[in-house]
């Protein structure tokens, strides 16, 4: 356990770790929301045929009805929770399995890149279960971390930009999703490279000015994930 806790502590120490955090919450957040609200309204996913292995699995879990909306309504959540920071760790331990339940089935029916995807997903998911791995910590062991867990803040500038990076990309994968028009896509991908320069640029300085926000702002005992 020391040892955990010596490598947990580092990697929540560094500043840009906590963006990439977010960055990757975020990431997973827009990616399955769309698509999780597509079973949730009773749709199908995909227009493959039946008469292919894989159209006939997604129209065999489309048939189920209230199974399919249930998956829906579990990638909804999952991706709800990762974007509340104080929750986002149950976010992360909904997706695990639902995850991994993917990347099974990508292999099993021989879809051509997309395992390569998932399992890149599926890394994101261990990542950010090790990020609160002190929320998870008491499931291992009941004795007390020695020192408390680093934590950060972003300044407004950064937030805006996380905000409107969010924004934009969950936008633009409900354009693919046919949740609107898709006249936004070229809005909604301006949009998210604007925000994504503001807010690297800003990160930039900040870790050229360490005292204007780079360093851990506060100290955390409980481990409120911030």
């Amino acid at each position: 356990m020391p040892a955990l806790d010596r490598a947990h502590r580092w990697m929540r120490s560094s500043p840009f770790l906590y963006r990439f955090t977010l960055f990757t919450r975020i990431l997973l957040a827009a990616g399955f929301l769309p698509t999780g609200m597509v079973k949730l309204l009773g749709e199908r996913f995909t227009t493959i045929p039946v008469d292919q292995p894989i159209g006939a699995f997604f129209e065999a879990m489309y048939q189920t009805g209230l199974y399919w909306q249930f998956l829906g309504a579990s990638q909804v959540a999952a991706a709800v929770l990762l974007l509340i920071p104080p929750v986002a760790h149950l976010g992360a331990a909904m997706f695990l399995p639902i995850i991994l339940n993917i990347v099974v089935i990508t292999i099993s029916l021989g879809f051509r890149g997309t395992p390569v995807i998932v399992a890149l997903m599926l890394l994101a998911v261990l990542y950010l279960s090790a990020w609160d791995y002190h929320r998870f910590r008491p499931l291992l062991t009941t004795a007390a971390l020695d020192r408390p867990v680093p934590s950060h803040r972003l300044d407004r500038s950064e937030r805006l930009g996380f905000a409107l990076f969010g924004l934009s990309l969950i936008s633009f994968f409900g354009v693919t999703r046919s949740f609107l028009r898709t006249d936004l896509a070229q809005v909604c991908v301006l949009g998210g490279i604007a925000a994504g320069l503001l807010t690297l640029g800003r990160f930039t300085w900040i870790s050229l000015h360490p005292r204007a926000g780079g360093a851990p702002a506060a100290m955390d005992s409980g481990g409120a994930a911030r």
